[in-house]
């Protein structure tokens, strides 16, 4: 099947429209998701996944199966961090839990497109440039070391200029309007218009988060694989788990208190892995190796110490 060019990108993509399909007319309801449900939907997107993988073992190989767990443990691990800026806009914005699933899935809608593009212009410039390989490594161990040290815990929706853009270019409705994102009503000249409402504007703010976000995990999955394919599918399959992932976690969050700094170290790690990648050749299976235990030490010290102070 993969000895097309073509071919697996065009079932990888169709058989992911069919999946949001189908999450969109089948388990989309405008209420709060429990923990047991939200559990199960995260465990078939994980199952689905896996799958995947094993599709990905038989027909391109042990590398290329490993290769795209990695990427995929890397990206699904970023995208924690991810939800609890999530968290925090829909906490400033107010937005009832039962539009937040609305929400975040036009919002994996959005980012399925940011990520493929990305990393389209990410993997032409490795092909084409060499040396950039050194500037993202440098990035990511940057970012890392900011992310150990606390330097992006303080996040202000509020302050983002990206909201004050939009309320300078779209007319914004100040009262909710249900799950509606746009509305038609009177402005302050009394003339009806069609005007966004401030469930648009967290759209637009989540979309702005997940492309910040992307700067720092796309360059980290190109540190496991330069197989542009398998860097989109394992960025992409990660994707599509993160609403549900958000109702699971979205409550926990504050209690994984350890979780970025492991972030941090994988980060580092997979930015020194690029900055000596002309000298060493860090093994794949080992590299998916370090991953799983940094993220289940930081995972456990966090349990240990939310049971400790808890008893």
């Amino acid at each position: 099947m993969l000895d097309s060019p073509l071919l697996p990108w065009i079932a990888f993509n169709a058989a992911v429209l069919v999946a949001l399909a189908i999450d969109l007319g089948a388990f989309s309801s405008n209420r709060k998701l429990s923990v047991k449900e939200a559990a199960a939907r995260s465990a078939v997107w994980v199952s689905l996944a896996l799958i995947f993988a094993a599709g990905v073992f038989y027909f391109q190989g042990h590398l290329a199966g490993v290769e795209f767990i990695t990427g995929y443990l890397v990206e699904y691990s970023l995208s924690i961090d991810n939800i609890f800026v999530i968290v925090l806009i829909f906490s400033y914005f107010d937005i009832k839990e039962e539009y937040q699933h609305r929400v975040l899935f036009w919002g994996i809608l959005g980012a399925l497109v940011m990520r493929g593009a990305m990393i389209a212009a990410g993997a032409a410039l490795f092909n084409r440039f060499e040396w950039i390989t050194y500037v993202f490594g440098a990035f990511l161990v940057i970012t890392g070391i900011r992310m150990g040290m606390g330097g992006d815990k303080h996040v202000d929706p509020g302050a983002n200029p990206v909201l004050r853009l939009i309320r300078r270019i779209v007319p914004v409705y100040n009262d909710y309007h249900g799950e509606h994102f746009f509305v038609r009503a009177p402005d302050e000249t009394g003339v009806r218009r069609r005007m966004a409402t401030p469930l648009f504007v967290v759209l637009v703010l989540i979309e702005t988060m997940d492309l910040v976000f992307a700067v720092d995990s796309i360059p980290a999955v190109f540190a496991v694989t330069r197989v542009p394919f398998l860097v989109y599918t394992s960025n992409i399959a990660a994707i599509l788990g993160l609403r549900s992932l958000y109702f699971l976690l979205s409550g926990a969050v504050s209690k994984l208190r350890y979780l970025s700094i492991g972030l941090a170290f994988i980060l580092v790690f997979v930015g020194l892995k690029m900055l000596t990648s002309h000298w060493y050749d860090f093994p794949t299976l080992a590299s998916l190796g370090v991953i799983v235990v940094i993220l289940g030490t930081a995972a456990a010290a966090s349990i240990y110490v939310d049971k400790r102070e808890a008893a």
